[in-house]
């Protein structure tokens, strides 16, 4: 493993995404022990994508978590697509994690729903809770959730949104084998903001994969601004990213 420091991130660097997908489950683990120790409940948030899937089933196995006291969202989802449709991010996270541990809740983002209203249902549920834990990668466009450069707003007031996906993020579901073809992915969808993602206590960020390798260098080394939404992290007080020796190629 090679520990890095840019700007305020912390970067872990390991062989393969099995270990970092183990590492990065074992810092979670970890960090949401310590936070229990205060605190009757936490709220963690996850994101959805094949990127994550070491670390979310490291996660899910890893010993001694009191997941009774802990509250689970996500952070996007498809315009169109109901509670429990295979292609669905809450789909994907209720397979993955959400449907394996027994959680204090289970908070899903109903694609089906009215798109303005279910943006305003779950920006209130989540000002509820304080987000303790965000867990999160970075798309090949430099996107964190879906803020994609074209949609990404430092300083948006509210914590959720509509966006309509950039032809680069759209191509990546394709890449990642979740659509067969780029005319499948929907082209709508209704994600956290950066302020909400931002307002996270502590950020655990997962980027393996060849692909990713030019937005892990942008991320890190380029200019923070909103062409690489994903540079945004490089301010905040508590992130550490976890790398794999393809994604970290380019540093």
């Amino acid at each position: 493993m090679q520990i890095r420091s840019y700007d305020k991130i912390e970067v872990k660097i390991y062989e393969t995404r099995e270990e970092m997908g183990f590492h990065a489950a074992a810092d979670a683990a970890s960090c949401i022990k310590r936070l229990l120790e205060d605190r009757k409940e936490i709220t963690c948030m996850f994101a959805a994508a094949p990127s994550q899937n070491e670390f979310l089933e490291a996660l899910a196995e890893y010993p001694d978590i009191d997941w009774s006291r802990i509250n689970a969202c996500h952070m996007d989802e498809y315009i169109g697509f109901e509670i429990g449709d295979p292609r669905s991010f809450n789909g994907y996270l209720s397979g993955k994690i959400f449907g394996k541990v027994p959680f204090k809740s289970v908070n899903l983002i109903n694609g089906k729903n009215d798109s303005q209203k279910e943006c305003i249902r779950y920006e209130k549920l989540l000002r509820e809770h304080q987000l303790d834990i965000i867990f999160l990668g970075i798309g090949e466009n430099g996107h964190i959730a879906f803020n994609d450069p074209d949609n990404a707003g430092f300083q948006d007031t509210c914590w959720m949104k509509v966006v309509e996906l950039d032809a680069a993020c759209r191509r990546q579901q394709v890449n990642d084998g979740c659509f067969p073809s780029f005319d499948e992915v929907p082209q709508y969808a209704l994600t956290a903001t950066i302020p909400c993602l931002m307002g996270g206590s502590h950020l655990f960020c997962m980027v393996p994969g060849e692909r990713k390798a030019a937005a892990v260098s942008r991320t890190l080394t380029g200019p923070i601004d909103e062409k690489c939404p994903a540079s945004i992290m490089r301010g905040h007080e508590n992130v550490v990213m976890y790398l794999d020796d393809k994604s970290a190629e380019d540093l």
